[in-house]
């Protein structure tokens, strides 16, 4: 007789939910909103940073260290100092060292290096002597130090020096542009400009494409066109190196939504892919498009229009702080991220909606940009099942990799 056997399933299933915070102060202390403008950690801190990895630095009693996104504390405020984490990885400082840790606030053993480097895309620099080299997140040697200098990675590529010559390489310290140019920009659409000796240029597919009469050119960044400079005047380039766009504006800026901003004598105005104005220069100033299809404009204060150059919220705002400057390869700083802005009005901070009303109709003494948090919810289920003893069973436990975090810029090699 065959003997039923009950046989329990388990299925753990990880759940990744991602939220953005900011970083606001009120009334002198520091708390967290979400984008509905609710607090979800009440200001109650002196010192703070925003959220990175899922985890803040905090400061309490004069040490720091991390609480998650419903304010516990998760690694105890036991650090002299501590910075952001990135990758999994935050240096904080120990007594009067420097070192790394994880999420769990353990240390986590480094390969020798003179300094240690913020994680960005999943790697860190190490220098050794002069040569600077990488390092991942399980704290094992990608790239032994070989550049005499690493810039910043961007979207997984980095530019490198070695005797003078600058190329580029990935986060896995492969070259993909190996360093032959004078100069170079930051890799994007499989492209970077150059300067090869004194010629400015494209480099793609490995071969070097002379740009006619560029002197000097501006990073591609959202769309198959980019800015370049000739006989003082800015024009556009195209992927092969042609002029898209004949060099006769003043001052220019990227194109987003088939929309670039351009500058003739002192007055900014919009411009399409035929060089045809859309939007006349009539403004001081001018940023691209958002995603949303605003862009901010500035007669003597900033306001918003949409594409067809209507005016939607009025200028009255300031929207830069803390010198940032716009980027489109790291966090931007102004116009409108993932459907709210940060503007400044009257002295204080808040985050503006599409229709320009204020998130939650509040206002702080200062504001950071929304950042990404990562929280991990793990269901269990349990289920029960009957089988002969000669039948085969298995159990499996599946699990869903946690989604790599953003990341900001890394340190480089000071020189």
């Amino acid at each position: 007789m065959k003997k039923p056997l009950i046989f329990l399933f388990v299925l753990f299933i990880q759940f990744v939910n991602s939220q953005e915070l900011a970083l606001v102060k009120k009334n002198g202390k520091i708390g967290y909103i979400s984008k509905d403008g609710n607090f979800k950690i009440e200001p109650q801190y002196k010192l703070a940073k925003s959220f990175s990895d899922g985890l803040a630095a905090v400061e309490n009693g004069g040490k720091w260290g991390f609480i998650d996104t419903k304010g516990t504390w998760v690694i105890p405020a036991t650090f002299s100092d501590a910075k952001d984490f990135n990758s999994g990885i935050a240096i904080v400082k120990k007594d009067k060292d420097w070192v790394y840790i994880d999420t769990k606030g353990e240390i986590q053993k480094a390969p020798f290096s003179d300094k240690l480097f913020d994680f960005n895309n999943g790697v860190a620099f190490i220098r050794q002597n002069t040569k600077v080299g990488l390092i991942n997140s399980k704290m094992a040697v990608v790239l032994e130090p070989k550049y005499d200098q690493i810039k910043s990675f961007e979207n997984g590529f980095a530019r490198v020096e070695l005797n003078k010559n600058w190329g580029i390489i990935n986060t896995e310290g492969k070259e993909v542009i190996e360093p032959a140019y004078a100069e170079i920009g930051n890799y994007s659409k499989n492209t970077a400009w150059a300067r090869k000796d004194k010629t400015f240029g494209i480099v793609s597919a490995g071969k070097f494409i002379p740009v006619d009469g560029a002197e000097k050119i501006w990073d591609f960044e959202t769309q198959d066109l980019t800015y370049a400079k000739k006989n003082g005047k800015i024009g556009f380039i195209d992927l092969k190196g042609n002029w898209a766009i004949l060099p006769i504006y003043d001052k220019a800026k990227a194109f987003s939504k088939n929309l670039a901003p351009v500058c003739v004598g002192s007055k900014w105005g919009y411009i399409n892919p035929k060089a045809e104005f859309i939007i006349p220069p009539t403004y001081s100033d001018a940023e691209v498009f958002s995603s949303n299809g605003l862009a901010p404009v500035k007669e003597k204060n900033w306001g918003f229009i949409n594409e067809s150059g209507k005016l939607v919220i009025p200028t009255q705002y300031t929207i830069t702080a803390n010198g940032f400057v716009i980027a489109l390869f790291v966090q931007q700083d102004k116009g409108f991220i993932d459907g709210l802005a940060r503007v400044k009005n009257e002295g204080k901070w808040g985050f503006l909606k599409p229709d320009g009303t204020v998130l939650a109709n509040e206002w702080f003494e200062n504001a950071e940009l929304f950042s990404k948090s990562t929280e991990k919810t793990i269901e269990k289920k349990v289920t029960t099942e009957t089988v002969s003893d000669k039948q085969k069973t298995e159990t499996k436990t599946a699990t869903k990799p946690t989604a790599k975090p953003a990341v900001k810029s890394a340190a480089k090699k000071k020189k």
